[in-house]
């Protein structure tokens, strides 16, 4: 008979009055509640808990490990202490200023990679790096981590030996216990997990898991349906998240825009509307001011995450006009900065401080 589909004896060890007692309880486990090793759910699991390396690739250019926190980088010459994935979104800043100049990046060395299984190997130098980022696939490979779905935690697991009869129930509280403790089941022990257990999608959704079937289909579906971003390129898919609502209830919620950056065509006109000031209405209308000067036009946004389209047409102010795509929407230096393009030689960015 299969040890996995056996029933669990638990021992309970009775003391009244320095009299002890042994009573055997029976106690049967749902056959599709029991968690195997080296089995396709087990797999999905490691995968879906398994270190995402991609994170900083902004940094390392690495998918199969990413850097501890804290360390310091110098970004255009410009040092930044990386204290949080957020400091990420600084180094982008930076190197968005300008199109005119090379970007660099240096590391503060030494440092601490983290690889898929969270183990931990210290780095002294950018040839040492560089040893270890060759290893991983490249930026067009597809890596082995899940990151179109998460667990949310607490979660409990309970593990039986039947060779000697212990039962221990563990509380699990992020992704890094959940991986270790799955790799570690082994042929012998009796694994089973408390449902139902709730995951989220990578659209924000929630689903509630009965049993090891249902969360091996829902991983399954989920693997493809978000982009990871796991490429090299910082800047090309930054509005995964966006949506026409937050875009339209960001641009009408603040006044007097300004437009930061302009290209048309591959020339820069980036000073071409300095002192105008952009605003624009939940009507679809739109106004822009300079000097004693009012001009009129409309805007439109429709789609959303990484093919979200705004239209805007001042016939007055023709660079300004196009059918832009929503690049991203960031904050640099206590500013909003929104920028739109067409294809690689039109770029316009939005700028407000408005909170």
């Amino acid at each position: 008979m299969n040890l996995k589909t056996l029933t669990f004896l638990f021992v309970f060890l009775l003391i009244f009055c320095s009299c002890r007692k042994e009573e055997t309880v029976l106690i049967q486990t749902p056959e599709d509640e029991i968690l195997e090793s080296n089995s396709i759910v087990s797999d999905l699991i490691e995968r879906t808990t398994a270190n995402d390396g991609s994170i900083d690739n902004i940094v390392d250019r690495a998918n199969c490990f990413d850097i501890a926190f804290p360390y310091s980088v110098s970004a255009n010459g410009e040092t930044i202490i990386i204290n949080s994935k957020e400091d990420y979104a600084v180094i982008e800043c930076v190197f968005d200023a300008s199109d005119a100049d090379i970007d660099t990046l240096n590391i503060t060395f030494p440092i601490d990679i983290i690889f898929e299984d969270f183990s931990v190997t210290t780095v002294s130098s950018l040839e040492e790096l560089n040893s270890f980022s060759s290893n991983c696939n490249g930026e067009n490979e597809e890596d082995n981590d899940i990151e179109c779905v998460d667990f949310n935690y607490p979660l409990s697991a309970s593990t039986f030996n039947p060779n000697n009869e212990l039962l221990n129930t563990t509380t699990l509280v992020n992704d890094a216990q959940l991986f270790s403790f799955v790799r570690a089941i082994d042929e012998t022990t009796i694994v089973t997990m408390d449902f139902p257990l709730i995951v989220t999608l990578s659209d924000g959704s929630q689903s509630s898991i009965s049993n090891f079937p249902m969360l091996e289909s829902t991983i399954t579906a989920a693997i493809n349906i978000c982009d990871e971003d796991d490429d090299y390129d910082y800047s090309d898919d930054d509005c995964n998240q966006c949506t026409t609502a937050a875009v339209e209830d960001l641009l009408t919620s603040c006044s007097d825009w300004n437009v930061n950056r302009l290209k048309r065509n591959s020339t820069d006109y980036d000073y071409n509307y300095e002192g105008y000031n952009f605003n624009f209405f939940t009507d679809g209308s739109m106004s822009v001011f300079w000097n004693t000067t009012t001009v009129l036009g409309t805007w439109t946004a429709s789609g959303s995450a990484n093919n979200l389209e705004i239209i805007i047409d001042v016939p007055a102010l023709p660079l300004c006009n196009n059918n832009w795509i929503l690049q991203e929407v960031k904050t640099c230096s206590n500013a909003t900065e929104i920028n739109l393009i067409v294809g690689n030689d039109d770029r316009l960015q939005y700028r407000n401080s408005c909170n």
